[in-house]
């Protein structure tokens, strides 16, 4: 079995928060490992936001057992979730699961260019806020019968689907950062980016990032590995 050897203990709880809030939108979540060398990254795709999230983390040393120097591999992430050892700092790499369709087609490693024009984190959280207040008052306004699953997903996305000024970059990708805990309250404006590579958009923080497709870029840009 490979173990991992994370960084030290503040590395297992973060690892351990990003895999259970993935759970508590996908009960059957799914993620995308890759480490080289002391760096691990880890993909998800939180069906509610439909973006990629990607929580890095640091590694003591890569494996405990075999010779490999690379990893890369979809597990289940409440496998993973379970085997991690907060206070030994180490998680155990489950079996492979077939992976879904988003797992096959990541965002290119480099090319990453930065983009002006994104807000300062309050605004960001303030935008989220605005955005939550506003489906609830259009939800509470429809009448009992009209209250129903396709009408309430038109409302999100006439919401959700709404750019960060002129930045391209939907509101639900700044939505699924903060509910992902990576733009968390402490959050200075100097270590929030926004970055762009092909047809992706990338908002990093020092506690994840979450990439997005562009619309209209098709294919461009994609890493399918």
């Amino acid at each position: 079995m490979t173990v991992l050897h994370l960084a030290d203990e503040g590395e297992a709880a973060d690892l351990a928060a990003f895999l259970s809030r993935l759970l508590h939108y996908d009960r059957g979540a799914a993620v995308r490992l890759q480490a080289a060398g002391t760096a691990l990254a880890v993909f998800g795709r939180p069906p509610s936001f439909e973006v990629l999230a990607i929580r890095a983390v640091r590694l003591a040393k890569p494996y405990e057992n075999g010779l490999d120097v690379t990893l890369d591999v979809t597990v289940s992430a409440g496998e993973l979730l379970e085997s991690v050892d907060e206070a030994a700092a180490t998680a155990a790499v489950p079996a492979a699961v077939t992976g879904p369709p988003w797992a096959g087609v990541l965002p290119p490693r480099g090319g990453w260019q930065p983009q002006a024009g994104l807000p300062a984190p309050d605004a960001l959280r303030a935008m989220v806020g605005a955005a939550v207040a506003e489906f609830r008052r259009r939800m509470e306004e429809l009448p009992d019968e009209g209250r129903t699953r396709p009408e309430l997903d038109r409302i999100g996305r006439d919401i959700w689907s709404r750019t960060v000024g002129e930045t391209g970059l939907p509101v639900r990708a700044v939505h699924a950062a903060q509910s992902l805990g990576f733009l968390r309250p402490a959050t200075q404006p100097q270590d929030v980016g926004l970055f762009s590579s092909g047809s992706w958009l990338r908002l990093r923080t020092p506690y994840g990032s979450i990439a997005v497709r562009r619309a209209g870029l098709g294919g461009l840009g994609l890493s399918v590995r």
